[in-house]
C-alpha cells in the first residue's frame, strides 16, 4: 500500500494531478477540495494516498489531510460508491460540512454533489453515522482523539427528537446556534425558539 508521496508537482489537470518522485511519475486523482489547495507546478507536494487495485490497473488517489484520506475510506466502504463518486462526494463538500450533514442527518446537502441521487444521499447517511473520524470539528465542536466527549450538537439534535420534535424543527432550531454552544444550553435555546412557532 502507498499511504504517502512527497515529490515535485508537475502537472495539474483536474482532477488528476502528476507527481514526481525521484524521476518516476505517479498520477493522482484528487478531490476538488485537495486541488484547491495545491502548490504551484514545480513545486514540493506532499499528499496522504489511499491505493486502489483493480484487474484492470492501479489507481492512486491523494488527500491533503488524513481525515479526507479517512472520509474517502470511510465512503468506498458504502455498497454502490465507487472511488468516482466519494471524490465526487468530497469534491462537493469538505469533509467537517459531511460531517455535519451526518450527523444532523441532512440528506438535502448531500443530494446537491452531482451523481448523488436521494436514496443514496439517505444511505451515506445512514451508514456513515459515528463512522466519520472523531477529531472532525462537527457543528463547530472540536472533539479530539481520545477524548470520549461526544459531540454536542448531535447530543442536541438527539434531546430535541427525544423530546417529541420531528427532525426538520430540530435542525431549523438549531442553525441560529453559535458553535461552541454547551449542550445544556443548545437546549435551552432550541425549546425557546420552538415554543414560539
Amino acid at each position: 500500500m502507498i499511504g504517502r508521496i512527497t515529490g515535485i508537482l508537475l502537472e495539474k489537470n483536474p482532477p488528476a494531478i502528476t507527481v514526481d518522485v525521484q524521476g518516476l511519475g505517479y498520477e493522482v486523482d484528487v478531490p476538488m477540495s485537495t486541488f484547491y489547495n495545491l502548490p504551484a507546478t514545480g513545486e514540493r507536494v506532499s499528499l496522504h494516498t489511499h491505493l486502489i487495485v483493480r484487474e484492470d490497473g492501479h489507481f492512486l488517489y491523494g488527500f491533503a489531510s488524513e481525515g479526507e484520506r479517512a472520509a474517502f475510506r470511510q465512503l468506498l466502504k458504502i455498497s454502490g460508491i465507487g472511488a468516482r463518486t466519494a471524490l465526487s462526494v468530497l469534491s462537493g463538500m469538505s469533509v467537517n460540512e459531511l460531517a455535519q450533514a451526518v450527523t444532523l442527518q441532512e440528506a438535502g446537502r448531500l443530494t446537491k454533489v452531482p451523481g448523488i441521487g436521494k436514496k443514496t444521499a439517505e444511505r451515506l447517511l445512514l451508514e456513515l453515522r459515528d463512522k466519520l473520524p472523531k477529531s472532525l470539528a462537527v457543528g463547530g465542536v472540536k472533539v479530539g482523539p481520545g477524548e470520549t466527549a461526544p459531540d454536542a450538537a448531535s447530543d442536541i439534535l438527539n434531546a430535541l427528537l427525544a423530546l417529541g420534535y420531528n427532525e426538520r424543527e430540530a435542525v431549523s432550531a438549531m442553525k441560529t446556534m453559535s458553535p461552541d454552544t454547551p449542550v445544556a444550553d443548545g437546549i435551552r435555546q432550541a425549546l425557546k425558539l420552538l415554543s414560539k412557532n
